[in-house]
């Protein structure tokens, strides 16, 4: 069998993979602080026995996250908090460990912890949690004040105050849960230091940076490459069985 198959199944594969990279990317357009994935592909010469010079299989690779900035759109709410600059929030992921995220839409639970896309927003001294009933004010520094239910402006204390960080250049991995870590070359995450210099924008937004527009226009290159691989190996079937037929004239 002609190699050139291969090569084309090869390609529609990863294009079918890159196609879910972009759709996922669409999906989290309006996410608050979403980092649109990244997808690459490349050409790797065919290896083995055989192998010819023009013959080649396309490789997939995730190169990492976009980390440009997303708009940021003023709220009025007072747990909506927009990270500045390079900031991130710290959370706790579903195994445990320390994650990060600029996802700034946070709720709380009926127990008064505070999370932010389900997940437990991480302070100084662990998880933050808040009085119930509570008015709460969010300071640049990410200190949490509380006012009781029917306290006057004067009962306003400090209950906690969020952890912070910043990656620096090595910058963050993006795990399989959409959390970012802070992880080396084998792979082992390790928590950041509090930045007691990154600040937050209280009642402010960052909005997802994918752009609407460029991913649409993606899944329909993708769809287009995807149509012009199975065209090659419709071909190349084709070419296969009039080979078969004219050898059996013989």
């Amino acid at each position: 069998m002609d190699r050139i198959l291969y090569t084309a199944m090869s390609g529609a594969r990863q294009s079918m993979e890159q196609q879910s990279v972009v759709s996922h990317n669409l999906a989290n357009a309006t996410t608050s602080g979403f980092r649109a994935q990244l997808y690459a592909l490349r050409a790797v010469p065919v290896q083995g026995d055989g192998a010819l010079a023009t013959r080649t299989s396309v490789v997939a690779s995730t190169p990492g996250a976009d980390f440009t900035a997303g708009p940021v759109n003023a709220t009025g709410r007072e747990l909506d908090i927009a990270l500045q600059d390079d900031a991130w929030l710290a959370v706790q992921a579903g195994d445990g460990s320390e994650a990060y995220t600029r996802r700034g839409d946070l709720q709380l639970d009926a127990t008064g912890m505070l999370t932010s896309g389900g997940h437990p927003v991480l302070g100084e001294n662990g998880p933050v949690v808040v009085p119930l009933g509570s008015a709460l004010s969010m300071g640049a520094d990410g200190t949490i004040s509380a006012i009781g239910a029917g306290e006057d402006p004067e009962s306003l204390v400090q209950v906690a105050r969020l952890k912070l960080v910043t990656p620096g250049e090595a910058g963050l991995q993006r795990g399989t849960d959409g959390l970012f870590r802070n992880s080396d070359a084998a792979g082992n995450s390790s928590p950041l230091p509090q930045d007691e210099q990154a600040r937050l924008i209280s009642g402010s937004l960052e909005g997802s940076n994918v752009n609407p527009v460029e991913s649409m226009v993606a899944m329909i290159d993708n769809a287009r490459r995807y149509d012009m691989q199975l065209k090659m190996i419709e071909s190349i079937d084709e070419n296969g069985r009039q080979a078969d037929s004219l050898l059996s004239l013989d």
